[in-house]
């Protein structure tokens, strides 16, 4: 454990607390169809996707109809993602030929991206075209995570609400959470992200040469797109199989940085658009500080654990200590780049919220590796 560690960590959660209360009174002003600074030029596209699909903006819901309504676009939802996969082989942007999508993976799959659950069975460099990752995968990215976020606001409304005729309408919640939260926030993160060096393009794999002089197939695509919903939606399926442990999903520290804001920072909002709601933010701040409090234990609990290193190296004489040419601890299955500190807080994070990686699970210690688990039954 050093001081740079603890630093980090503090940097993090200075900045989760710093945007809490302004994004939720965003979205709380969203979600009752209130003025925004980018209202003026989405307003347009929203009441033309209403006219589109033949909703009135201003009809309640009951909790039934609500439910009917969230059910009738997952089971859409999973046809098209179905029949994208296994048509892919007659799909342009498919630069490496990938052939349709076996039944049963695709079934799989399927149901993992539209339930938000985006558990992958597959190599996606290897498996998926580029039109299936963005066309497919990508959009179930987005509307998935709308999905939850308009269930988290319609039961606010049912908790806060003492006469009314509904909950809200599904379609008005899932379409403004797209329009002026997630699509907003995900198209000025990508451009970030590719500044950092995270590929977004259409080219095929590259075949590049080692220093060794071994031969190595480089993947690329449209990375960024889909990253910064994966994380900023909770979604946690990648682009590569490494996720963000891999180079061109999570490039630099900073990238880290952002991507575990990303995964807690809607969460952290919705306890403020709680206490809004209910007119009485310190409901909404009670709620937070304890998932705060109990993220904090998580945190230092698994830094402690992996920051004391292995202790089977010891009969080994391998020096875990920090110094200036090593993060030192338990550094097996971390990036470099990363260091201790940042991989146990994103894992922490991650499994509180999300479901991506920036290091691999399997390989931290016991206790860290314990609190994961307990973070997964829990979140």
């Amino acid at each position: 454990m050093t001081s740079n560690g603890w630093l980090q960590i503090a940097l993090f959660g200075a900045i989760v607390v710093a945007i809490t209360r302004p994004l939720g009174g965003y979205m709380t002003r969203v979600f009752a169809g209130e003025w925004t600074p980018i209202r003026p030029l989405l307003r347009p596209v929203e009441r033309f996707v209403y006219w589109c699909c033949g909703v009135d903006e201003t009809e309640e819901q009951s909790w039934p109809t609500y439910t009917i309504s969230l059910l009738f676009f997952g089971v859409a939802g999973f046809v098209t993602l179905y029949a994208l996969q296994r048509l892919q082989w007659y799909l342009p942007f498919n630069p490496q030929s990938q052939p349709g999508i076996e039944p049963v993976l695709a079934f799989n799959t399927s149901v993992s991206f539209v339930t938000n659950t985006n558990w992958q069975s597959y190599v996606p460099e290897t498996t998926m075209g580029y039109l299936v990752q963005m066309a497919g995968l990508t959009v179930h990215n987005f509307v998935s995570a709308a999905v939850g976020i308009a269930l988290a606001i319609a039961l606010v409304r049912g908790f806060t609400r003492h006469e009314a005729s509904g909950i809200g309408n599904f379609w008005v919640d899932l379409t403004r959470c797209t329009l002026y939260i997630l699509l907003p926030v995900s198209v000025v993160v990508a451009l970030f992200f590719v500044w950092e060096g995270m590929p977004q393009n259409l080219n095929a794999c590259v075949n590049a040469t080692t220093l060794e002089g071994a031969k190595q197939t480089i993947a690329q695509g449209p990375v960024a797109s889909q990253e910064v919903i994966k994380v900023l939606g909770t979604n946690g399926g990648g682009f590569f199989n490494a996720n963000s442990a891999d180079p061109y999903e999570n490039p630099t520290a900073l990238t880290n940085l952002v991507q575990m804001l990303l995964l807690i920072g809607i969460a952290a909002g919705l306890t403020n658009v709680l206490g809004r709601v209910a007119r009485d933010e310190r409901q909404g701040w009670a709620l937070f500080a304890v998932m705060s409090i109990l993220l904090f234990i998580g945190v230092v609990t698994v830094y402690w654990s992996e920051s004391h290193g292995n202790p089977a190296f010891a009969a080994f004489n391998v020096d875990s200590a920090p110094s200036e040419l090593q993060a030192g601890g338990n550094m097996e299955g971390k990036e470099v780049r990363f260091g201790v500190a940042p991989s146990s807080v994103f894992a922490t994070v991650t499994t509180d919220a999300g479901g991506a990686v920036d290091a691999m699970h399997d390989s931290f210690l016991p206790l860290g590796g314990m609190v994961l688990i307990i973070n997964m039954a829990l979140g």
